[in-house]
């Protein structure tokens, strides 16, 4: 028998009302961040957040410090965590990953999983993105860091990392715990750095199949819907998550590209699936309507190679650690000088990654830094490789 892996969440979600104001929180209920902005927003939203993807810009905000239930959207940091070791070449896309009793338990909307089933990563990961399934969610945990509470306590540990100050997290779903709660800036950070893995975007824009795992599973086949409706009905949309459970109301965090510019809204604690909708297209429309992003450098663009002394190489390359774009007003002249700045007289170790200087686009008013990080480690070379080059120098000298 099919079933809709696109089914409402069952459970209880308590929302938590801290006594506390997150550190830095507004006194009202508006938010603009950076940029100062007077939008009408007549939508009734518990929450809500606009900012552009590459360079974070915060374009509006309505109590974005406040916490709240993240219910499915806390799926965007589960799958951050899965992407971050595919990088790391720790797992693979092609590995089957066993079905625990553990995933298979879980309500909620979900695949249908049933323990001792053999699922391909990357199909549970389909269903994570495009049907919000828990049971996907325990499952890659499971398989990432061998248990779902270690692979907790990375997400919280990632979280600190990225900055995210008022979010806690217990489960990989984000089904009812009383200690889970996050902030729509918290969302807008993490998901920002989810839209650093392209691939996430072809997972979470699979709109339906009908017979999903068709043989694959003890149920037989699933019927896949994806649960963000924008992703088929809004221009340039394609991602990211939606959540609901009762007490935490109807929730989104959107992205949509037009050209070069993509933006992320966020709207939380909607008292229905369309005003959810309606509140996330508005601000994207007021996104675009207004503002465009101008790209310089994509992630992992090589600006230079800086020496490094004594290591086994004797350079190494200087990549771009996030893009790097200016974000302009519709009108503005986009034309941008830069600027580098490196750090020269590198000595090894040096790891993958390592800060080694900066990079500077400016356009009038305008500017954006981002770091330039080691494309490679470098260790200390041996005394062989030093003495050769030694003896190579000097065969060189007065040449």
């Amino acid at each position: 028998m099919k079933k809709n892996a696109a089914a409402v969440l069952a459970g209880f979600c308590i929302f938590l009302m801290l006594t506390a104001a997150a550190a830095g929180a507004e006194e009202n209920d508006d938010y603009t961040g950076e940029i100062v902005e007077d939008i009408e927003f007549p939508y009734e939203v518990e929450s809500a957040y606009l900012l552009e993807a590459d360079t974070g810009r915060v374009v509006w905000g309505k109590a974005p410090h406040e916490i709240i239930c993240p219910a499915s959207i806390t799926k965007v940091m589960t799958a951050l965590l899965v992407m971050e070791a595919l990088e790391e070449n720790k797992i693979s896309l092609e590995e089957e990953v066993h079905i625990s009793s553990r995933a298979a338990e879980m309500g909620g909307t979900q695949l249908f999983l049933s323990s001792g089933d053999r699922v391909n990563l990357e199909k549970l990961l389909i269903g994570l993105m495009s049907g919000s399934a828990n049971d996907a969610a325990v499952a890659v945990a499971e398989h990432v860091s061998g248990s779902v509470e270690k692979f907790v306590e990375e997400m919280n540990l990632k979280a600190r990392e990225l900055g995210m100050e008022n979010t806690r997290f217990k489960n990989p779903h984000g089904l009812h715990h009383e200690d889970h709660y996050t902030t729509a800036v918290d969302i807008g950070i993490m998901s920002r750095e989810l839209l650093q893995y392209p691939r996430v975007l072809e997972w979470a824009t699979v709109w339906m199949d009908e017979k999903f795992l068709e043989s694959e599973i003890r149920a037989g086949e699933v019927f896949l819907s994806n649960t963000n409706k924008m992703v088929r009905y809004y221009k340039g949309c394609d991602g990211l998550k939606t959540g609901f459970t009762d007490e935490s109301g109807h929730s989104i965090v959107a992205t949509a590209i037009r050209g070069n510019t993509r933006f992320i809204a966020v709207a939380m604690g909607a008292p229905s699936s369309e005003e959810r909708y309606h509140a996330a297209r508005h601000l994207l429309d007021y996104g675009f309507a207004n503002y465009r992003a101008v790209p310089v450098h994509d992630r992992g663009d090589i600006v230079d190679r800086v020496p490094v002394e004594k290591g086994e190489y004797t350079g190494v390359n200087a990549v771009t650690e996030t893009p790097l774009s200016l974000f302009l007003e519709k009108g503005a002249d986009p034309g941008y000088e830069k600027e580098i700045k490196l750090d020269f007289y590198l000595q090894p170790p040096l790891e993958k990654g390592d800060k080694v200087g900066e990079i500077k686009a400016v356009s009038g008013e305008a500017e954006e830094t981002v770091n330039l990080v080691a494309a490679w480690g470098v260790e200390r070379a041996g005394f062989k490789i030093l003495l050769g080059r030694t003896f190579e120098a000097w065969l060189g000298f007065g040449r």
